[in-house]
């Protein structure tokens, strides 16, 4: 059985709603978004730098999302409902927006670092104005290309709207997605799914942070 370490409110929510979209059966293993929960001898030697989410498979350890996102296409979608597999006419597309997920979400980490995880003197105005400008224009790539379709493939929902549509999730939190307007419409789409409606059903990351990096 496919086994799957998760954080709520982290970004392995991609991988746990990837998982109910292919309607998988699997385990879920959660973790606490602490140093205590993660950087036990046990879970480091499954994901080697204590993070999630990470996917074991008959003993195959799998970490980063995208990895994840790619590896249940291969292995658990061979026909390609939501994955695209090498030689299909969508592949390229496919693999630049799995990876376009990352390069939002990373602007979105960097928010979360500054709202959760650095304590409140040491915040710095001038770091969260450029990363949700970044976390903006990025947004507006999305949206160019959304305007003629409902999902970022023409042919309809596929794995990379989880990936990206994750990030989009993130990114509401702290900026407005009101000036992308297909993105708003893209968002609606996503959050009616029932497989996300699933695996959005958690605490949010500044719930669950270790008291000492909630300091006010």
């Amino acid at each position: 059985m496919l086994t799957l370490y998760h954080c709520n409110g982290s970004r392995s929510m991609r991988s746990l709603w990837l998982l109910h979209e292919m309607g998988i059966e699997f385990e879920l293993k959660e973790l606490t978004f602490s140093m205590e929960g993660l950087r036990t001898p046990e879970y480091l030697a499954i994901s080697p730098l204590g993070r999630v989410p990470c996917l074991v498979d008959n003993g195959v350890s799998v970490f980063e999302s995208g990895a994840i996102a790619q590896y249940l296409g291969e292995h658990y979608d061979p026909e390609g409902e939501l994955h695209r597999p090498v030689g299909h006419p969508e592949r390229t597309e496919w693999l630049i927006w799995l990876h376009y997920a990352e390069t939002m979400a990373v602007h979105g980490a960097s928010l979360v670092q500054q709202k959760v995880f650095i304590a409140r003197e040491e915040r710095s105005p001038v770091v969260q104005k450029l990363e949700s400008r970044r976390l903006e224009k990025s947004l507006e790539v999305v949206d160019r290309h959304l305007a003629d379709r409902d999902y970022l493939l023409k042919s309809g929902f596929s794995t990379v709207d989880t990936n990206v549509g994750y990030s989009v999730h993130l990114a509401k939190g702290f900026v407005s997605l009101e000036p992308f307007a297909n993105v708003v419409k893209y968002y609606e789409r996503l959050a009616a799914r029932p497989a996300f409606k699933k695996a959005a059903a958690s605490v949010p990351l500044d719930e669950q942070a270790p008291a000492e990096a909630k300091r006010k």
